[in-house]
């Protein structure tokens, strides 16, 4: 399988990390790995951002996985700092292999250090799968999330 390297992305990588955001039946309606504007548009948001940490996991050279962890200050829970972490996709031919595992691990990792207390996320409804994946990562599924279009 070959070393794994969990870095920084960084602009050549938007092209994998694209396509694997729009490997699986969600992904393929609202991604658009044909036009890499907008992608690297906010790349350059992000990069910029030093509380986005978009990371790509690295396998003999080539991107295999990616997530991304916002650290969000805050007031709540005596004035407690919490991550997010969002958009974690493991290549196909990597699936099954402890990778996403190894990526959430990270954010945990790096969220302690960054001195959260909480890290948290979002799992569309349908992606029964991925839900059974961070509860055995300790995650609890605990509150409704809502979204509005704008």
């Amino acid at each position: 399988m070959g070393n794994l390297e969990i870095r920084p992305a960084v602009a050549d990588d938007i092209p994998a990390i694209v396509a694997m955001l729009a490997d699986d039946p969600l992904g393929a309606q609202r991604e658009s790995p044909d036009d890499l504007t907008p992608y690297l548009a906010a790349f350059q948001h992000l990069d910029g951002d030093p509380n986005q940490h978009l990371a790509v996991a690295v396998r003999e050279d080539r991107v295999v996985g990616t997530l991304q962890l916002t650290v969000i200050p805050g007031l709540s829970r005596k004035g407690a700092t919490r991550s997010i972490i969002e958009g974690v996709r493991v290549h196909a031919d990597e699936r099954g292999s402890g990778l996403g595992t190894r990526l959430v691990q990270w954010a945990i990792d790096e969220s302690r250090r960054q001195e959260c207390q909480l890290v948290q996320l979002t799992s569309d409804v349908t992606r029964t799968d991925a839900h059974r994946f961070y509860e055995r990562l300790g995650f609890e599924a605990s509150h409704v999330g809502f979204k509005l279009p704008i």
